[in-house]
């Protein structure tokens, strides 16, 4: 596949043209048989003159994250040969042997981007070393608290998803809304999200809850949620496992018609699809489409299925090699060209990066049914402006 420009500010249906074109052509691409290319397990260095850009990938490969880690790494194996890219040197810096050596290794290496790292406490210990090194950074992390000064965040963010399937509840008749959010730091920013997109919509926000993700938490909320009158949908958000015991305690509470709606974080989660009391459920999602053939591939390669956050690896790559064409060797890397409004295309569609470091992403809205997802409303050929 190539990261080809997925979007442009000329007229809507030439926009529409040359994204149906990528699309085409990232599937070729992805279609396509690639060899293996090992992961290296320290650092090379290599002379300024050899015309190679470094790029430093920084993930957990070893401890607890170690699955999600390898499986991002993977991915950017798979784009490089993917892309057949032959001016990129990509090596793989452990943050499970520590954020900080993984990052001074990889600047005293010569890198001129990082890609990583996951979590968020890491990105803010990896700017440190980064930012006066004059090295961007494109990590994997949705938290929009960490982005800003060259600190961009490939992450899926939960805002826009709760945005896209409120909008989408409400141009189906939906008014009354409600919500259950994680009692974290993600639910408290969800709550937020759900309060600007309801407002947004046009809607009446009846009320939000939170929930630690267990049974007796679940019917506390379920209950006092059911006390505060009429709701037309409620929005879970937390993770697919938190729903499946949320959504019957609802159910129990007598939000029985409520139609249940859900971010991002549930495409992550196939095992809500076989969950019964989860069909007819809605949430918003970057598009499985392209994913579908990565995963093939993927699968092909590595003898086993990737983890759904394995895509931002592989698009990761495309982004780099895309802006490579107009990076000389051996200088800084252009962060000028990461917030083209044009954009960039990759498995999970259509995305751009703002200036403050977030993303715009094109999403679909996707309804559970026995044993699948399905796209029930496509997501736009356009971005907004």
């Amino acid at each position: 596949m190539s990261a080809s420009i997925a979007a442009t500010r000329a007229q809507p249906q030439a926009l529409a043209g040359r994204i149906k074109k990528l699309l085409v052509l990232a599937s070729v691409v992805l279609l396509a048989a690639c060899s293996t290319v090992p992961r290296s397990k320290a650092p090379v260095v290599a002379e300024p003159s050899d015309g190679m850009h470094r790029v430093a990938l920084l993930l957990p490969v070893t401890g607890p994250d170690a699955d999600v880690g390898q499986s991002i790494a993977n991915a950017t194996a798979l784009a490089l040969t993917d892309t057949k890219v032959t001016n990129i040197r990509m090596v793989t810096y452990d943050t499970g042997l520590g954020v900080t050596a993984a990052t001074q290794r990889a600047i005293a290496d010569g890198n001129k981007v990082i890609l990583g790292p996951l979590r968020s406490d890491n990105v803010i210990e990896v700017a440190e070393i980064a930012r006066p090194a004059g090295v961007p950074i494109i990590s994997f992390s949705n938290d929009v608290g960490v982005a800003g000064q060259n600190v961009f965040l490939l992450g899926h963010l939960p805002n826009q998803a709760i945005e896209r399937v409120v909008l989408y509840a409400k141009s189906k008749g939906m008014n009354r809304f409600a919500g259950v959010v994680a009692s974290n730091v993600y639910g408290q920013r969800a709550q937020s999200n759900m309060t600007t997109a309801v407002r947004a919509a046009g809607g009446i926000l009846v009320g939000i809850q939170e929930s630690n993700g267990t049974a007796a938490s679940a019917e506390a909320a379920a209950r006092r949620l059911a006390q505060m009158g009429a709701i037309d949908a409620i929005l879970v958000a937390d993770s697919g496992r938190a729903a499946i015991t949320t959504v019957p305690a609802l159910r129990r509470g007598g939000l029985r018609t409520a139609k249940i709606l859900g971010t991002d974080l549930w495409n992550i989660d196939g095992t809500l699809a076989g969950s019964p009391p989860m069909y007819g459920a809605w949430f918003a999602s970057v598009s499985d489409t392209l994913y579908t053939q990565y995963a093939t591939k993927y699968r092909a390669r590595f003898g086993k299925a990737p983890l759904r956050l394995s895509s931002l690896g592989y698009d990761s790559v495309l982004l780099v090699a895309r802006v490579a064409r107009d990076w000389r060797p051996g200088t800084r890397f252009p962060v000028a060209q990461l917030t083209d409004p044009q954009g960039f295309i990759g498995v999970d569609g259509a995305f751009r990066f703002n200036a403050n470091g977030l993303t715009d992403r094109m999403l679909e809205v996707q309804e559970i049914q026995a044993g699948k997802f399905v796209t029930v409303s496509p997501a736009p050929s356009q971005f907004v402006k």
